[in-house]
């Protein structure tokens, strides 16, 4: 058990230094304009036209850093610092969003197996912390109750993994879009990738923390039963 803590507390950690380099690659670059002066929605309406996309939107959400695409309704939603901004941060982030528009369109598996398991996710993750804390508390009496709350930890540990070549291959999409399309050049290429990388590092993290609180519980059940 003080190996989990030890791995628990070593994800956290990595988890924090990866969070503040992502804040500070987007503060870096949101400071370097990209040569043309595209702002992030100009650059999303190209993308999605240059990938033949015409019945998606490109509009405006509060916050910072809560850029994302909703395949519900089918708009590519940018924080107000990438939807206004002409940085290369912002061509990044806003060129990635459109990555996943162009999964949608184009029907990329990993994105049709993520979005297939959102409900049952967002079940789980409205009840899987009650019952786990019931579980272990009963675990002498009702083990089945904490085997029922791994269940539906697995769900989401599952849905942190298939999220990975989602966003590393809307990346891709995007780094490569931004080349051809001619928004980035010898000197702000590198930068657009590095930019997206940071994100990417969020995911892996995530993931990994993911499974290792996945296996504890694992390791509490079998503990329970051994002693049953």
């Amino acid at each position: 058990m003080a190996v989990y803590w030890i791995i628990f507390i070593g994800i956290a950690v990595l988890s924090w230094l990866v969070s503040y380099r992502l804040q500070s690659k987007f503060e870096k670059y949101s400071k370097i304009p990209i040569p043309n002066g595209m702002t992030g929605r100009d650059i999303a309406e190209k993308m999605l036209r240059d990938n033949g996309i015409y019945d998606v939107k490109v509009i405006s959400t509060p916050g910072h850093l809560t850029d994302h695409y909703n395949p519900a309704n089918q708009t590519v939603n940018l924080s107000e610092s990438v939807y206004a901004s002409n940085s290369i941060a912002a061509a990044a982030v806003a060129a990635h969003e459109c990555g996943h528009a162009v999964q949608h369109a184009t029907a990329y598996a990993p994105l049709k197996m993520r979005s297939a398991l959102v409900p049952i996710v967002s079940f789980s993750s409205n009840i899987m912390t009650w019952v786990l804390l019931g579980g272990m508390l009963l675990i002498n009496v009702f083990p089945q109750l904490l085997l029922f709350g791994i269940i539906l930890f697995a769900t989401t540990t599952l849905f942190s993994f298939i999220t990975l070549p989602v966003e590393i291959n809307a990346s891709q999409r995007a780094v490569a879009w931004l080349s051809n399309a001619g928004i980035t050049n010898a000197a702000t290429y590198d930068k657009a990738v590095d930019a997206l990388r940071s994100a990417a590092y969020t995911y892996v993290v995530a993931a990994v923390g993911s499974l290792a609180t996945l296996l504890y519980y694992i390791m509490i059940f079998m503990g329970g039963r051994n002693r049953n």
